[in-house]
């Protein structure tokens, strides 16, 4: 019989905390009553919405205790003080009590595609833990450790930030044994201010390595030295190794080959020489690998077991992953579905990917990239060669920043544009033809996601209505 996650009585320790009554926690710790399973705790975080507002219906949905700061009914309860600070204290005790070696990520972009892949890793040799989705926030982080159950061999943690000072008390909680730096870039400059400000407080990931902990940073990256030296600040004894194409990094990228759908990616890490196949497109995939390939290898196995465990990796929803949809009218289009976030380096990393797909007219649907701040027009602006070079034969451009794009583009382009992106589905849908590849990116503020969502539904509608052999339904009603 496994050992349950928590009872009462642990959570009483670690918060200081008291029961009304006592349980045990057979599932997972859980802060949405949408998701939760029965045998989870129920946290009652307070953010946009108060948490103790849905106590009752998480009781009725399986809940076996709460986590609270005030009085509640319908089940057994822990009270504490204050939900966050109590969760936080459980999230440290998790980590105390659980032997596992941890890893943290962090970067400008790229970051939960490696968090994804070392959970593949890490997954294929025993117990293992990581964050749900993007959980990677002043919350996400403590909710991620609190779920770590004690027998976890291997976990990786995502660490991310809006705002100055975000990253390292959350470093400090994690307490990792390998830390990862993806990339510096022009993400959030609208709560930092500069790309220094930036590689600062990245580097900050660092504030909590165990000592003799490993450094990861990429190599060429404008800011690598700087990263390394505020590493040591934190981490005097600990080891600095790098990932990239050039010839010194430890972990080395020297192929890559692409037949449109699949990458094939080969490293070589310290002499030893691996080849990874990856469900993604896309260049900037192999430095993701490759900072995948260089953590995973210190945690006890070889290269090539790593390499062996990563390979059919496909990125999460939203993230960069291809699919094939139908058209009401037959045939079918590829939907490269990358709307999950999007910053100025990211953007172009996903405009040069869709130049390496094979098919039909490469099109983009582009949102606004939000929260950079002060270059935000010129950033937008700075996006019309990327999409020249990337061979985009039409595109279709959502939001106020992105009509600073639609103004750059050549005339010969043809081009849509809209306030939203629910404004630009007539447009979009109805001009789709067979084999197109489509690529729709954007920050998840700007409801690019949405728009990726509703063509899903268009296109299962259009079979549906197939296979039942009526009418096919009119393009864009539902």
């Amino acid at each position: 019989m496994s050992v349950p996650l928590w009872t009462s009585g642990d959570i009483e320790l670690a918060t200081g905390g008291s029961a009304s009554a006592p349980f045990t926690v057979t599932g997972g710790v859980s802060i949405d009553t949408r998701s939760l399973q029965p045998g989870d705790l129920f946290v009652a975080l307070t953010d946009q919405r108060d948490g103790h507002d849905f106590v009752e219906a998480a009781f009725k949905a399986g809940a076996v205790g709460a986590l609270v700061s005030k009085p509640v009914s319908g089940g057994p309860a822990v009270q504490v003080d204050d939900v966050l600070d109590a969760l936080t204290a459980m999230g440290i005790a998790a980590r105390i009590r659980c032997g596992a070696i941890r890893t943290a990520v962090t970067g400008s972009a790229g970051k939960t595609s490696v968090k994804e892949m070392l959970a593949r890793i890490y997954g294929a040799f025993g117990p293992a833990h990581s964050n749900a989705r993007s959980f990677n926030n002043h919350w996400g982080v403590p909710l991620t450790l609190a779920r770590m159950p004690e027998e976890t061999q291997r976990a990786v943690f995502e660490i991310g930030m809006n705002t100055p000072g975000e990253i390292a008390p959350r470093s400090q909680m994690v307490r990792p044994q390998i830390g990862i730096i993806t990339c510096i870039a022009a993400a959030h400059l609208e709560g930092l201010g500069s790309v220094e400000a930036i590689a600062r407080e990245k580097s900050d990931i660092f504030a909590g390595l165990e000592a003799g902990g490993t450094i990861i940073l990429p190599a060429e990256d404008a800011f690598v030295d700087f990263l390394a030296a505020r590493a040591r600040e934190f981490c005097p004894t600990g080891n600095v190794e790098t990932f990239g194409r050039s010839a010194d990094a430890t972990a080395r990228i020297t192929g890559y080959e692409t037949d449109g759908r699949i990458s094939r990616i080969t490293v070589d890490v310290v002499g030893r020489s691996a080849e990874v196949s990856i469900n993604a497109v896309g260049e900037h995939w192999a430095l993701n690998v490759a900072a995948a390939l260089l953590a995973a290898s210190q945690t006890g196995r070889s290269v090539a077991e790593c390499a062996e465990a990563l390979s059919g990796y496909a990125p999460p929803p939203g993230r960069g992953t291809a699919e094939t949809l139908s058209l009401p009218g037959g045939g079918s289009f590829t939907l490269i579905d990358d709307a999950y976030n999007a910053n100025p380096a990211s953007m172009r990393a996903a405009l040069q990917s869709l130049a390496q797909r094979t098919g039909g007219r490469r099109l983009a649907a582009l949102g606004d990239m939000r929260e950079i701040g002060s270059t935000s027009i010129e950033e937008h602006i700075a996006l019309a060669g990327p999409v020249v070079e990337a061979g985009v034969e039409g595109i279709f451009l959502a939001g106020p920043e992105m009509q600073r794009l639609a103004e750059a583009l050549p005339p010969g382009l043809p081009q849509a544009s809209a306030p939203s992106a629910d404004d630009l589905w007539n447009q979009l849908h109805k001009a789709l033809k067979d084999s197109d590849l489509l690529l729709i990116k954007g920050s998840n503020a700007s409801g690019m996601g949405r728009l990726a969502d509703r063509l899903r539904q268009w296109s299962a509608e259009a079979v549906l209505g197939k296979m039942d052999g009526g009418p096919e339904r009119p393009a864009g009603k539902s």
